[in-house]
């Protein structure tokens, strides 16, 4: 239980039909937190691997499986509404705040004692061991048709005590390099279920942009003596023509070096790890200005009166479990929306060689996103 000025969060486990764990959080009374799920699952399979790419050090998971997951149901059928009206889902409760559950598909599943040594074909380049880990679904709301961005600021903090309580629990599991929270939103980015969710992937390795930016702050500390996530965000917070917002503890900027045509990335001022090394008055905070650029986003290609769902991806960048003593926790968020009726796709130079090209300059992407304060 996590207490919070506007009272205890509350946290209950349930199993679903197939054994997955389900664990809602609410604020208050939690009612019918007991409803069994009826559904007649079989116990999943999770077969993925994790094969290492020689060229590049990098791992690529391989889930063959999650071919046949749900793709696009129609709203009257969607498995992260509530169980309701003889209609079942993944949510057996007949109503609910915010809950996490397994994924019934998984890219990644298994304790690390299912691991086993890393597998060989014979050939040295062809490195592979079984995808352990988990993924887990965060559903934001039972309102199909809301958002994030429509939370009030109690919710979203209920949300970021969910997020903090999988990273402790999930962090500590015997295999887990790296806790990855996140929400795609947007069937532009590829979302393939319409209700309110994020996830969070409990990872076998560190990440490939997460082991760049650990290499970079390696040398920037060697030249410097300094943390490069701190001077970072002190030359943003100095040069506010690329600051969009700004709190007490909390610094909203677009990079100097954006890859995408609206990007910001939110900031502690505090350094610290990951998430649950927040301190109180910085998980107040937060709330607030989350939800602020998300709406300063639904803003850009719309309005106040008429705000346009854009899609986009938030990230939070988590330290991994080893080599990231000089990371810093703090948010990417982005959208692939340069206008209202143009999209940034990935083309050649980004998909084929990571060399990004933008057709928006930072500082006009900042400027707008002050304009559309609310």
């Amino acid at each position: 239980m996590v207490p919070t000025e506007a009272g205890p969060t509350t946290r209950t486990v349930v199993a679903l039909a197939d054994g997955r764990e389900l664990i809602y959080f609410d604020r208050g009374e939690a009612v019918g937190r007991d409803a069994v799920d009826k559904r007649p699952l079989e116990p999943g399979r999770s077969a993925s691997q994790v094969r290492r790419d020689p060229l590049t050090g990098a791992w690529v998971t391989i889930a063959a499986h999650r071919q046949v997951r749900t793709y696009h149901p129609p709203a009257d059928e969607c498995p992260l509404c509530p169980s309701r009206d003889g209609r079942l889902s993944e949510i057996p409760a007949e109503d609910y705040q915010v809950a996490v559950f397994e994924n019934r598909f998984p890219s990644l599943a298994g304790d690390a004692a299912d691991a086993g040594v890393a597998s060989f074909d014979g050939d040295p380049l062809h490195l592979a061991r079984p995808g352990v880990g988990r993924c887990e679904v965060v559903c934001f709301t039972a309102d199909h048709g809301a958002s994030f961005a429509g939370l009030d600021e109690d919710r979203a903090r209920l949300v970021l005590d969910a997020w903090t309580d999988r990273t402790a629990e999930l962090s500590a599991r015997p295999g887990v390099e790296q806790v990855y929270v996140f929400e795609n939103r947007g069937a532009e980015i590829g979302v393939t279920l319409a209700h309110p969710h994020g996830q969070i992937y409990a990872l076998p390795f560190t990440t490939p942009r997460t082991a760049r930016t650990i290499e970079q702050a390696a040398r920037h500390r060697a030249a410097t003596g300094r943390n490069l996530f701190e001077d970072l965000l002190a030359a943003e917070r100095a040069d506010p023509a690329r600051v969009v917002a700004a709190g007490e503890h909390w610094t909203a900027f677009v990079p100097f070096a954006a890859r995408w045509p609206y990007e910001v990335h939110l900031y502690p001022h505090r350094r610290v790890p990951d998430l649950t090394r927040l301190s109180e008055a910085e998980r107040a905070e937060l709330p607030g200005i989350l939800l602020d650029l998300l709406r300063r986003f639904d803003r850009l290609f719309g309005s106040a009166e008429h705000p346009v769902r854009a899609p986009y991806i938030a990230a939070w960048h988590q330290a991994p479990a080893t080599g990231g003593e000089e990371l810093a926790l703090h948010l990417e968020l982005f959208t692939i929306r340069r206008t209202a009726d143009k999209l940034k796709y990935l083309a050649g130079t980004e998909s084929g060689m990571e060399a990004f090209m933008n057709d928006v300059a930072p500082e006009y992407a900042a400027e707008r996103l002050r304009e559309v304060a609310g």
